[in-house]
């Protein structure tokens, strides 16, 4: 799915209103039905609902929700925002047309007393919405911290009313709406990737409103919100007559004294993931733990016992993997520097060999063309310098992704995938459970497993990222987030390619 910028919004409403020949009045009643739809579908009809609603069309969008609300037996207030008089015609026309219903509607111009927003009200935010681009000022800021400090749910139409649709780095966030639910119009906005903005935009819901599906395939965008049917026509169907090695030789170069469980499971997710081969290479002492952990792989034992400190490639290894449970001795360091000299395949660099990295200066100027990095917002920032948000780690990602043509995996809520193109790629599945030991080093292993099959770097990060989200959430079917182990993931791995295999038989 598509994700347009706030000013893509306006010429996707006006192209549609010409091609499918309505007007804005119909794309409206359209959006404020979807809006009431979903009202319908939680809240029972013996709640009071209060409407702010701004001067614009989001304004609009808002007191025809009340008016439909009205129609189906809700209690509705409105209070409809207009101090300078100069409401647009669509809001000013659905201001009048509350006059034929049992809305209790007031304009307010120059004085408000506030409603009283109890336990049990809901109130429906249509103050401003995608277009708004500077903070919100004066009586708007009052009226914002008023609601947030209620106990009344709210529900916010297209945005929180005071949220930017993008960066928000600037914004004044007294005065920006905390939403329980965001119902926003045909596609999610950057915004609501973003971690900074997760307290006011709460759970967000995508209501089509028939924008026309033409402008939509054709208005060029650099951002995406990854979903399944995005997913499944990317993975490749297995030969009869293939054997293992058309389905790649991953070297996997982790583990070390006390962390052999990061090389276990990233070498066990590999597999599950399909790889033909997976050989680890890994500190001796753990020799008798992989080859009794995970028998189908092969084990390379370094010349230390405890620590990695060499570390030599094969012709026949097409990609590799490092930084599961590694550690950071400078003897590791060494062996890490050869490597990124070295190696002619793909890399995905994870973990402790990214602190090794972030550490050694010059370091990361090695990393080779079409590698992938999966760095967590930490680890980013230890990288390449602090960020205040996660608006100002995307720029940069995808600035340093371009010149350096590598694959950047930005972890967390909604993992980026930048890719060296510039795009980035948001996930949609995952839940807070994965915040667990153990899960990075899981992913390296499915994303480095799918480049060992010949899928493209960034490709293999977008499907790897999925893949891992999915086999979590469906974890969930028999565990809490709360009890959410990373060997669960890997053990819903194969649910989770089933799952994405059925798309592909519609």
């Amino acid at each position: 799915m598509k994700i347009f910028s706030a000013k893509d919004n306006k010429e996707l409403d006006e192209y549609t209103v010409i091609k499918e020949s309505v007007s804005f009045y119909e794309l409206m009643e359209r959006a404020a039905s979807a809006v009431t739809y979903e009202i319908i579908s939680r809240w029972r009809r013996n709640t009071p609902v209060v409407v702010f609603a701004g001067p614009g069309n989001n304004g609009g969008d808002a007191m025809a929700v009340a008016r439909m609300l009205s129609d189906e037996g809700y209690a509705v207030s409105v209070y409809f925002f207009n101090p300078t008089r100069s409401a647009s015609p669509l809001a000013q026309k659905n201001f009048e047309l509350l006059s034929e219903t049992s809305v209790k509607a007031e304009e307010v111009v120059l004085t408000f007393i506030p409603p009283e927003l109890t336990k049990g009200v809901l109130v429906v935010d249509g103050l401003f919405g995608v277009g708004l681009n500077r903070p919100l000022t004066g009586g708007y800021v009052s009226l914002a911290q008023y609601i947030n400090e209620s106990d009344a749910s709210v529900l916010s139409i297209d945005m929180p009313s005071g949220l930017f649709a993008e960066d928000n780095s600037k914004n004044d966030k007294r005065g920006i709406i905390k939403a329980d639910i965001t119902v926003s119009f045909q596609y999610p906005k950057l915004a609501f990737m973003l971690e900074e903005n997760v307290e006011y935009v709460g759970e967000w819901r995508i209501a089509d409103i028939g924008i026309s599906p033409e402008i939509i395939a054709e208005k060029e965008t650099p951002l995406y919100y990854v979903e399944a049917d995005d997913i499944a026509p990317l993975l490749k169907r297995r030969n009869k007559y293939a054997d293992k090695r058309q389905y790649g030789h991953l070297l996997l170069v982790a583990g070390s004294a006390g962390m052999m469980g990061a090389a276990v499971m990233a070498s066990r997710a590999a597999l599950r993931t399909g790889a033909g081969l997976v050989s680890v290479h890994s500190a001796a002492c753990g020799e008798e733990i992989i080859q009794t952990s995970v028998p189908e792989a092969m084990f390379i034992g370094d010349s230390n016992m405890n620590r990695v400190t060499n570390c030599s490639l094969s012709k026949w290894h097409n990609v590799v993997a490092v930084g599961p449970g590694l550690g950071k001795h400078r003897d590791t360091l060494e062996a890490l520097t050869y490597l990124l000299n070295k190696a002619n395949v793909p890399l995905v660099i994870d973990a402790d060999a990214l602190n090794l990295i972030a550490e050694t200066k010059g370091l990361f100027a090695k990393v080779p063309k079409y590698s992938v990095i999966t760095p967590h917002k930490y680890e980013f920032d230890r990288l390449f310098g602090p960020n205040e948000t996660m608006y100002q780690r995307l720029l940069k990602a995808k600035q340093i992704a371009v010149e350096k043509e590598i694959t950047i995996v930005l972890k967390g809520a909604n993992t980026a995938v930048i890719k060296p193109t510039g795009d980035i790629c948001f996930n949609s599945t995952g839940n807070p459970g994965m915040a667990t030991a153990g899960s990075g080093d899981v992913l390296t292993g499915i994303i480095s497993s799918l480049i060992a099959q010949s899928y493209a770097p960034s490709d293999a990060a977008v499907i790897g990222v999925y893949l891992h989200g999915l086999a979590a959430d469906m974890a969930l079917e028999e565990e809490s987030q709360e009890s959410l182990l990373a060997t669960d993931i890997i053990k819903n791995l194969g649910r989770a390619f089933k799952k994405l295999h059925t798309y592909n038989m519609k």
